[in-house]
């Protein structure tokens, strides 16, 4: 079934990659880049396909956003995948999902061109829908993960943060977790709701006496890249649509701002490779 292409998504889709880097780069797309445009990830690498096919973009794909149900493989390892659309009848998750992945990619001059037209008179349509909630410096400690991690409410927001500062915890020292502990003591959420009367360090420390016990006793852990995200997928309760490195980085980002650059270093010095990187960055 044909997927009808907008304007505004085609715009919105050159822009974060222009905007994102240079030559072939990896570029992430989430709900956040696309709210009030009432899009489905069928239609979205729809719409990514299309401008790759018609040499707008060069980009890396596995699978055919337009597949048939003769494409649909029998038996695909979707940990290999990064997004999942169902097959070419448009339902939003169908018994026989057609799996596909958007991995990289670069403006080609054709796409520049059309970027630029598009830039001096704007689609219409990018006027209509509600505008997009932006995470500020004096925003409270759990929004500004619920929003970065597009996470529905900050009940959700508390519960991934501690399973984050958990993981983050058990590779570091004793002294090294009560340092970081001393500059955490802004109120999580400013609330009536008890169930949300955290400082930021309550967080850190662990709500779960049982656990914030254990932390104190047991020697610093030795976690690689990989198990920081697998715990963080395992532990974390995660949304289906929201991905650990996603959190993390929320997270991170949250946090960084609550720390002095020394704390902020001597964290950065316990994490994993990969995980450093998200850290830095944030």
């Amino acid at each position: 079934m044909p997927i009808p292409l907008r304007e505004d998504v085609a715009y919105i889709i050159l822009k974060k990659i222009n905007e994102s880097g240079q030559k072939m780069h990896d570029v992430s797309f989430d709900a956040k880049d696309f709210v009030g445009r009432s899009l489905t990830q069928t239609e979205l690498l729809g719409h990514l396909d299309y401008l790759n096919q018609k040499q707008f973009i060069k980009a890396e794909f596995t699978g055919n956003a337009y597949a048939n149900q003769e494409d649909v493989p029998d038996a695909v390892d979707a940990k290999e995948f990064d997004l999942r659309i169902a097959n070419s009848f448009g339902a939003p998750d169908g018994p026989l999902p057609h799996l596909i992945t958007f991995k990289a990619a670069e403006l080609t001059e054709k796409g520049r061109k059309i970027l630029e037209r598009m830039e001096e008179n704007p689609p219409e349509a990018l006027n209509e829908g509600p505008s997009v909630p932006i995470a500020t410096d004096d925003m409270p400690f759990l929004e500004k993960v619920a929003i970065r991690a597009n996470l529905e409410d900050i009940f959700d927001a508390r519960d991934v943060t501690e399973v984050v500062f958990r993981t983050m915890r058990d590779m570091m020292t004793k002294e090294a977790s009560d340092r970081v502990a001393e500059e955490l003591h802004e109120p999580a959420e400013p609330t009536e709701d008890k169930a949300l009367q955290n400082e930021i360090a309550d967080l850190w420390n662990d709500t779960n006496p049982i656990t914030r016990f254990l932390s104190r006793v047991r020697p610093p852990l030795k976690i690689k890249s990989g198990t920081f995200l697998f715990r963080i997928n395992q532990e974390a309760g995660l949304p289906r649509a929201v991905g650990a490195e996603t959190v993390i980085k929320a997270v991170f980002w949250a946090t960084k701002d609550e720390l002095s650059e020394e704390r902020i270093k001597e964290i950065a010095s316990f994490l994993p490779d990969e995980i450093r990187q998200f850290w830095n960055e944030a």
